[in-house]
């Protein structure tokens, strides 16, 4: 396996790429219908809105929370049926 190249946030950019196309593949299969998934993204938008930043890290979370909120309007996550 080749070196991953020493690029800014690339596992981020990775670990998204991944959720974004297993969640595309389980509405695809009938395993979560969107409404399940759009609830998914909402719940995980919610929790990073929601951290009191008590670790010190308050505008990754609503940083982290715009960009779900950004997928979810963009429909990126889910085939709009």
């Amino acid at each position: 396996m080749p070196d991953v190249p020493d690029v800014p946030d690339v596992a981020g950019t990775a670990a998204l790429a991944i959720c974004e196309s297993l969640l595309l593949a389980l509405n695809d299969r009938n395993v979560l219908p969107e409404n399940e998934i759009v609830g998914i993204l909402r719940d995980a938008a919610a929790a990073h809105a929601h951290d009191p930043g008590e670790d010190g890290q308050a505008a990754l979370h609503t940083a982290v929370a715009a960009l779900i909120n950004k997928i979810l309007a963009g429909g990126n996550s889910v085939r709009r049926r």
